[in-house]
């Protein structure tokens, strides 16, 4: 500094409001590079503006007023999977999800900063994902194409008339051709001594894989639970906060915790992984909120993966045999932000005649994370094409995973690749095993 120049003064931080953030979270990461490896953006890119790393940097620059968040700069955040796998990797547990969260939030309280893009995609989600009619609405016409025979022909004879932008396009199409599960109230009665459970039934998870849900029911009524479904609760929220619309995101918490505790319940049992990781974090979505953040964090204690809350219980009795090779999809807020990994596995070693294969890099994220799939449809494929590869060495003739969005994210990348194969929840595995061995017991 030249004699006589007045000093320089930071400017403010580029991130402002109650969700900014913490520089105390930030200053743990010690750039070592642990999480390169883990991450596929990085992977699928090479380059260290994809990193974990190198996004907490331009983060801090944000937060310490050293750079604005321009728009060059929020599409290396916005090109972030939030997988949460450097969290794993990390040896000084830096608390990368939430730090991703708050600056995304924090973007998009500031009209100045927030992209277009952004903004759209929080719409759609207030006004259409969180709106079951709405949902409903919308969803029917998806129902009229694959119930038309439509889908079947374009997928059969009719494929290799598509353009090759369209046939893909067209495999992203979910197929909805079962009943929607809105069931409420008392689902399962209970036997025994078993405990009174309460199961999210979510927004989209119902409407897309209700089959999930009903092998959910089944599972947890053999094991002696009381199964309810409180009719007033809503959409989780993971992908309003993941999207950085904290304030929607807040206003589904509240929500679910009031229907939850009204239905005085033992556990809160989440089938989808992504819906289970956002609920057990209310607390801290809730923190700054005096009137509800000790509640959240009441909330949060009672809820239980499917998984975890089943391997935890003595779930061995009257498995049958079902024979088949499969090869387990880790969801990433199942094994990153949860760090439930055991469950899954011990509930496949224990069905009989189950074979499993595992992938080179099982909890390596699929490409699905929410509306990525969409909004960043180039890097979710190059994700999934390196995903369907490591499935393809294990030879397994069936996927199992622990979320919606995983699942329908590789039975999209089967499709386009015209390959076999059945994609299940862990659980409806288990159900099945449960369906064989009563048949086996009446033999």
């Amino acid at each position: 500094m030249s004699a006589g120049a007045p000093p320089e003064v930071p400017r403010a931080s580029g991130f402002q409001g109650p969700d900014a953030p913490a520089l105390s979270d930030l200053q743990n990461c010690i750039h070592c590079g642990f999480c390169l490896p883990a991450c596929p953006t990085y992977i699928a890119t090479g380059q260290e503006l994809e990193s974990p790393r190198r996004r907490l940097h331009l983060i801090r620059g944000v937060v310490e007023g050293k750079v604005e968040p321009t728009p060059r700069l929020l599409s290396h955040l916005d090109l972030c999977l939030q997988c949460r796998a450097c969290e794993t990797a990390c040896p000084s547990s830096v608390p990368y999800g939430r730090i991703m969260e708050d600056a995304r939030a924090s973007v998009m309280a500031d009209s100045s900063t927030r992209p277009r893009e952004w903004a759209t995609r929080a719409r759609v989600l207030r006004q259409v994902v969180a709106r079951p009619r709405v949902l409903r609405a919308a969803l029917w016409f998806g129902r009229v194409y694959t119930r038309s025979g439509v889908q079947r022909l374009l997928r059969g004879p009719l494929r290799r008339l598509l353009p090759e932008p369209l046939a893909n396009l067209e495999a992203q199409a979910p197929t909805l051709n079962r009943t929607p599960f809105r069931r409420s109230g008392q689902l399962a009665e209970r036997r025994g001594d078993g405990p009174r459970v309460a199961l999210l039934t979510g927004c989209v998870h119902g409407e897309l894989y209700p089959q999930t849900h009903e092998a959910t029911v089944r599972v947890l009524a053999h094991l002696g639970c009381e199964v309810v479904a409180p009719p007033k609760q809503a959409c989780c929220g993971a992908l309003h906060a993941h999207a950085g619309d904290a304030d929607a995101a807040r206003r589904l918490a509240r929500r679910n915790i009031e229907a939850f505790e009204d239905a005085e319940v033992d556990a809160v049992i989440v089938n989808a992984a992504g819906c289970g990781a956002a609920m057990k974090e209310y607390g801290r979505l809730l923190r700054n909120d005096e009137q509800w953040a000790e509640r959240a964090e009441r909330f949060s204690a009672s809820v239980r993966d499917v998984l975890e809350f089943v391997a935890s219980r003595d779930f061995q009795r009257g498995l049958g045999h079902v024979e088949t090779d499969v090869t387990l999809q880790d969801a990433c807020h199942l094994a990153h932000a949860q760090g439930i990994r055991k469950a899954p596995r011990a509930i496949l070693a224990a069905i009989p005649g189950v074979d499993l294969r595992e992938q080179a890099t099982p909890d390596r994220c699929c490409g699905a994370a929410g509306l990525y799939s969409t909004v960043q449809a180039a890097m979710s494929r190059e994700v999934l094409d390196a995903k369907l590869a490591d499935i393809a060495t294990t030879g397994a003739s069936t996927v199992v995973t622990s979320n919606p969005g995983c699942t329908m994210q590789i039975e999209t990348g089967l499709r386009r690749a015209r390959r076999r194969g059945e994609v299940l929840h862990v659980i409806e595995l288990l159900d099945r095993s449960y369906a064989a061995g009563f048949e086996e017991s009446r033999a």
